[in-house]
């Protein structure tokens, strides 16, 4: 049964997919209360631009990105609590606690309680220069610094290690990225086009060191890092340390509820917990993929985001008849200096790969199928190959692997034609 006018949904978390669900419900005409509670001071933010743009510029710190702008909660009437965290869950009442002592009462509560990074554990790792970086807090404090060191090391070659890698490479600073897997990003991309970026990253001058993880971190008499010790016993200076080692989502609310936990908040295909009052979204949670055909967490801005407008047609009965749930395409992206990665889909080990474009003009798209399927496809500085790969897949249609290599093939009419039967 969807919400009334005299219902109250509380979304715990200001993020990206909160902030989404409280524009998408009333977008969808939910005229009841609405609290959106986030533990930021911050008016709510981007966060994609904290490891790209807003580092490579020097000066001082740019302006984050408002998710919204000011004037939104107010004329949207969402009474927006901010520099407060949801501490408890009272399932039987229907009340939350609040970090400053406050109780709210709930219909519904939605859990966008996002992800953590992920910390290092390592001898050294409470040295001073090592940062996370997630939040605006921390790519303050990493672009405080940046302007006064010489030479930095990422630990973990994953998307936002990297992204932070080439901003930093684009001031001039010596960069150094340590990756204990074999190959770069390898969790999200096949391995040719995970092996194109390692080329392409040493290219721009970063000393990428695959196969080699962090062991400790060495610092001065004052407690601050000045070097990295690899796994192989090599040290390599570093006046300031990003670690991009992976988040872990944001559960613990979930946990003392009684609720289910899978790698993230579970929930089902409405994206609902065990209990019908409560729901969760975005980085946080673990729900059936359709695409995957498997229980998956994924964190992306366009998964929160879809899941939001889900949501707010779930929670307001406005989806129509032969809703089945979720099941939007996942698509991801990363901006690495001028490469722009897209991806398309879910690539699995043991795909079949077909290059399709100009790896050497750094323009190429790499087709992944599976038993002749299309599966996914990941672009480099290729958008229309993207777009094509977006609305094939989303659509379940296909092409053969021989099309896909055929740079004569009409990609883009292809995806748009009707399909036969």
């Amino acid at each position: 049964m969807g919400c009334t006018h005299q219902d109250r949904v509380l979304i715990a978390g200001n993020g990206q997919a909160g902030v989404q669900l409280a524009d998408s419900l009333r977008a969808e005409g939910f005229s009841g209360d609405l609290i959106l509670v986030g533990e930021e001071q911050a008016l709510p933010y981007q966060r994609p631009p904290l490891s790209k743009d807003y580092l490579a510029a020097g000066g001082a710190a740019p302006a984050p990105l408002p998710l919204r702008g000011e004037n939104f909660f107010t004329d949207h009437r969402v009474h927006h609590r901010t520099g407060v965290g949801v501490t408890g869950i009272d399932r039987d009442g229907h009340t939350v606690s609040l970090s400053d002592g406050s109780v709210l009462v709930y219909s519904k509560l939605v859990l966008a309680t996002g992800a953590a990074n992920r910390n290092l554990s390592c001898p050294g790792a409470e040295l001073a220069g090592i940062h996370g970086l997630r939040t605006l807090a921390d790519a303050r404090a990493v672009h405080a610094r940046l302007d006064a060191v010489r030479s930095v090391v990422v630990v973990g070659a994953g998307f936002i290690g990297l992204e932070f890698a080439s901003a930093a490479r684009a001031r001039g600073i010596e960069v150094t990225v340590l990756e204990y897997a074999g190959r770069p990003m390898a969790r999200a991309l096949s391995p040719a086009m995970s092996e194109w970026f390692a080329a392409a990253h040493r290219e721009m001058g970063t000393d990428l060191r695959l196969g080699e993880g962090i062991a400790s971190f060495t610092g001065d008499d004052g407690g601050q890092v000045t070097a990295a010790v690899s796994t192989t016993g090599a040290a390599y200076p570093a006046d300031l340390v990003l670690a991009g080692i992976g988040v872990i989502p944001r559960t613990e609310l979930a946990e003392a509820a009684g609720l289910a936990v899978d790698n993230g908040i579970a929930v089902d295909a409405h994206l609902r917990t065990a209990d019908e009052d409560i729901y969760a979204l975005g980085d946080c949670a673990s729900y059936p993929q359709a695409h995957a055909g498997a229980r998956m967490r994924l964190e992306s801005v366009q998964n929160a985001t879809d899941q939001a407008r889900h949501l707010a047609k779930t929670l307001l009965g406005t989806h129509g008849p032969g809703d089945a749930g979720y099941a939007e395409l996942p698509w991801f992206w990363s901006t690495q200096g001028k490469l722009k990665l897209q991806i398309a889909g879910l690539s699995a080990p043991g795909d079949e790969t077909v290059l399709r474009g100009d790896p050497e003009a750094g323009k190429f798209s790499v087709f992944c199928f599976r038993d002749r399927v299309l599966a996914a496809v990941e672009s480099v500085n290729q958008p229309g190959d993207h777009l094509a790969a977006r609305r094939l897949l989303a659509a379940g249609r296909s092409l053969a692997p021989e099309q896909a290599a055929d740079p004569e093939f009409d990609l883009k009419a292809w995806s748009k034609a009707v399909p036969v039967g």
